[in-house]
């Protein structure tokens, strides 16, 4: 028998990110999920290693890797639409649930469950740092557009730095503090 799981996963690059908005550079699922990924690991090991936490900075990768699986089969509800209403919200959610279950279903059980606390995200732990990564990365596409002279993006930036901000992790403050200002330089400038 054919398992899809792994085929169905690499996929994720024809999904758009943004529908709604214009973009100077087209986002897609996968690179989202590896961007998410690499932000998730640092925000653990800042975690870690500035803060004393008990945190697994590799489980958080791999959690981040997975953490948009189910819309390979759902595709990218846009934030604003998904969150519009409690009913909505828990309506998607549903949906969400039916997804995941069809994506795990494409594996051989003896692996179903290594993926299953990844693609459902059960990890509470780890999925603060998986969340905090997925806003951080969303901020930093906005800073991209922004950089770029696409003004469409000031509002979008402006609120998830406040939902970042909001979020209350000093793991974020500490890279915001530290390591975003990067973002803003020029190949050349970061020499």
């Amino acid at each position: 028998m054919s398992y899809p799981f792994f085929a169905y996963i690499f996929r994720m690059r024809y999904i758009t990110r943004w529908a709604l908005m214009r973009n100077t550079r087209v986002e897609n699922v996968e690179e989202h999920s590896y961007e998410v990924a690499v932000l998730a690991h640092a925000l653990a090991a800042i975690g870690r290693e500035i803060f004393g936490r008990e945190t697994d900075p590799d489980r958080a990768a791999a959690a981040a890797l997975f953490h948009d699986a189910p819309e390979i089969i759902t595709g990218d509800m846009p934030t604003p639409i998904k969150y519009y209403n409690p009913a909505l919200k828990t309506a998607y959610h549903q949906v969400e649930a039916v997804a995941q279950d069809k994506l795990l279903f494409m594996l051989p059980r003896e692996l179903s469950c290594v993926y299953q606390p990844l693609v459902r995200g059960e990890d509470e732990e780890v999925g603060r740092y998986v969340k905090a990564a997925d806003k951080l990365a969303a901020w930093l596409k906005c800073q991209e557009e922004l950089k770029a002279g696409n003004g469409e993006f000031r509002r979008a930036a402006d609120e998830t730095l406040s939902a970042l901000r909001k979020m209350g992790m000093e793991e974020l403050e500490w890279f915001l503090e530290h390591l975003a200002g990067a973002f803003q330089l020029t190949l050349d400038d970061l020499g």
